[in-house]
């Protein structure tokens, strides 16, 4: 069978394979095997990748609108440094305990303190990223086993 032709088959096929219900979806992929001499896999693969064609290599990115302002962002930055860089959950537990603090603190209106108590650690982790990159280095310890400390210390042997 000529490549033209096979593939106006399986374009025929496809319309009926989509078409159809599970159970019948196994006879017309027996046809399509014999008529072809394809193997069952590869007959599949070759179904799947019709609707491909038609499709643009790429999808366009959803973009939800910002829920948390910069007001908030910076009050929640704020408090994560006082509190000296706790994890995410820590970090939303200790926003509801010093809640009465970052009022006086920083005098924040009942929409932001609404916000800032609604906030999911999965979020804080996201607003926090940039930061935490750029202070990974001092935060977590990066300290590595050098000769300089090794040679100021005295050794009794």
């Amino acid at each position: 069978m000529r490549l033209e032709l096979r593939m106006e088959y399986l374009e025929t096929i496809y319309q009926r394979y989509r078409k159809s219900p599970k159970e019948s979806k196994g006879k017309i992929l027996d046809e399509l095997c014999k008529v072809c001499k394809y193997k069952r896999k590869y007959a599949i693969w070759k179904l799947r990748q019709l609707p491909m064609r038609d499709k643009p290599k790429f999808r366009a990115e959803r973009r939800r609108c910002k829920r948390y302002d910069h007001q908030v962002l910076g009050v929640l930055e704020k408090i994560w440094e006082v509190a000296n860089y706790p994890w995410s959950l820590r970090l939303k537990e200790i926003i509801r305990l010093w809640l009465p603090w970052v009022r006086v603190r920083y005098r924040i209106s009942r929409e932001v303190e609404e916000k800032l108590l609604s906030i999911s650690p999965s979020t804080i982790d996201r607003a926090l990223k940039a930061k935490k990159r750029k202070l990974k280095r001092r935060l977590y310890g990066r300290t590595k086993p050098g000769t300089l400390l090794r040679h100021k210390i005295p050794v009794k042997t």
